[in-house]
């Protein structure tokens, strides 16, 4: 059940505005707030908050996101994301990277999740702050139960075993190693403590004795890692949270690994899928984000004609018209309208915190937004949905600092629109159009 004010607007605080702006400063997308840019979103609501309502209910949901770039995938994920925590889910974002989060390797998925893993309450990584309340709560149903003080480790490890019992079925370990966890804090063994919480984080490298102590062996391996997600979730649903949205980000980057590699890791994509499909997580909201090359092309999902079985969506028809329930969704990118929309929409939003907020208004006013965001666009050889972080990051860092600094900066007669290859993505650079035949270079 969804809270009343779940999708209404939070309020733009100092503190928000500030954040948001930082990060636009940066060229990066914000961690927070981003329900104050979202714009043209309306139509996904709907369908992904009545998703959420069901996973918080017990269901599972899997989503593929789709997008060149620019098209505000990471943007996309985080809007959604913040309206999971704001309904009570934790929330874990990774990049699939090849030696980073090599997607073929669950369990360094399951170990960078652990290390992302936040809260309403918690920053990264909130493992320890859940687990914590989830013997907080063993406790409390215990003493509800008639419990005294004497009986209570043994009320509490009895609840531990019958709330654990289907993980156990297939990752022992998890339960033996709260165990251990909670042993080594009753007698003030704070090292093992944290050591054993580590190994159940899925670190590797963690010290033998610690390991003994808490009666587990080994680390943990691609196959454990799908008993240790079971076990994570039962352990939030405990702990008071009602999900976890996990993000994997960048799927398109298996495209470049090695052919071996890109195999194992496509085939663990659709086991992944077929677990969430199947009920085994429930309360798991997973998302992934590609780009069409990804999703449609023949080193991508395609290669792998089960993976492409489960993702195949429909994109003939008007993008108006897209399936906001269906598996893929795709999100269009930006034209030069919705970017002109969404620079006001930042201009407006500085300005609420602006030392001289007319003075900003007036000298960025619309026509002013819309001539920076086509001399952007144009400087990215006219492609408009690539724009937005340069966009954004000209606005934000070039024109409206030095508005609202210095009260004789006309940005129409003292700033000039300059793009250097340094402050360029990979991407962004090569978009970027020569002026003349004189600036391509030839290998001759």
């Amino acid at each position: 059940m969804r809270t009343a004010d779940s999708s209404r607007p939070v309020p733009a605080s100092a503190a928000r505005r500030r954040a948001v702006t930082d990060a636009l400063r940066r060229g990066a997308v914000p961690e927070q707030g981003l329900d104050l840019l979202a714009t043209g979103l309306d139509r996904f609501t709907s369908a992904l908050d009545a998703e959420l309502d069901a996973v918080a209910s017990g269901a599972s949901v899997f989503k593929a996101v789709r997008g060149e770039y620019g098209s505000g995938k990471t943007f996309f994920t985080r809007w959604l994301g913040e309206r999971a925590k704001r309904l009570g889910f934790a929330v874990a974002e990774m990049q699939v990277s090849e030696t980073e989060t090599p997607l073929h390797r669950l369990e360094t998925v399951y170990r960078r999740l652990t290390e992302r893993l936040t809260t309403a309450s918690f920053p990264p990584s909130a493992l320890r702050p859940v687990v914590d309340a989830w013997f907080y709560a063993l406790e409390e149903d215990a003493l509800a139960d008639g419990a005294g003080e004497e009986d209570l480790p043994r009320e509490v490890d009895k609840l531990l075993t019958a709330r654990l019992t289907e993980v156990s079925r297939h990752a022992p370990s998890f339960a033996a190693a709260l165990r251990g966890y909670r042993t080594a804090l009753a007698e003030g063994d704070e090292a093992g403590a944290a050591a054993v919480l580590a190994w159940l984080g899925g670190q590797p490298h963690v010290a033998a004795a610690a390991r003994r102590a808490a009666g587990v062996r080994g680390d943990l391996d691609h196959f454990g890692a799908f008993g240790f997600l079971q076990g994570l979730l039962t352990v939030l649903r405990d702990s008071g949270h009602r999900g976890l949205f996990v993000v994997l980000d960048e799927v398109e980057t298996l495209q470049r690994v090695r052919s071996d590699a890109r195999d194992k890791a496509l085939n663990a994509l659709r086991q992944l899928i077929d677990e969430v499909h199947s009920g085994r997580f429930p309360g798991l909201y997973l998302v992934i984000t590609g780009t069409p090359a990804f999703y449609d092309g023949q080193q991508g999902a395609q290669r792998l004609a089960p993976l492409a079985q489960r993702l195949a969506t429909d994109f003939t028809t008007d993008p108006r018209f897209d399936n906001p329930r269906a598996v893929q969704l795709r999100l269009p990118g930006f034209t030069p309208q919705s970017l002109v929309a969404l620079g006001v929409t930042i201009r407006d939003l500085y300005a609420a915190g602006a030392d001289a907020p007319d003075r900003v208004v007036a000298r960025v006013d619309d026509v002013y937004v819309a001539d920076l965001a086509r001399a952007v666009g144009g400087a990215l050889g006219g492609r408009t949905g690539v724009a937005p972080r340069l966009f954004l990051k000209k606005l934000v860092g070039d024109v409206l600092d030095r508005v609202d600094q210095f009260p004789d900066f006309d940005p129409r007669q003292h700033y000039q629109l300059t793009v250097t290859p340094t402050e360029l993505t990979d991407v962004e650079r090569n978009l970027a159009a020569p002026t003349s035949a004189d600036d391509v270079d030839l290998d001759v």
